[in-house]
């Protein structure tokens, strides 16, 4: 049996912006991934243009559960940054 921890319920707004928060932080890793060539195939045996077409929708879903399993740390700076923007407290 796997414990989960304990998560604050947070106002219906608020999950909305963390929701946003997480897309953002994964889209930012989903670039960083890009960047840094992961996936990318070499020589002979690599894909093709196939691949290439469809390499993106893997580091998007890569991203996500990075981001899914803690991520950065980012979403939750974003996060603060978007409610303190728009409780006029930034």
């Amino acid at each position: 049996m796997e414990i989960q921890p304990i998560q604050p319920q947070l106002p219906a707004r608020h999950e909305q912006l963390m929701s946003k928060a997480e897309e953002l932080e994964a889209t930012f890793l989903s670039e960083m991934l890009a960047h840094s060539g992961l996936g990318e195939m070499q020589g002979a045996f690599g894909g093709g243009q196939g691949e290439a077409q469809f390499t993106s929708f893997l580091r998007q879903e890569q991203a996500r559960l990075i981001v899914q399993g803690g991520g950065l740390g980012l979403a939750e700076l974003i996060f603060n940054a978007m409610v303190e923007a728009e409780h006029g407290t930034a």
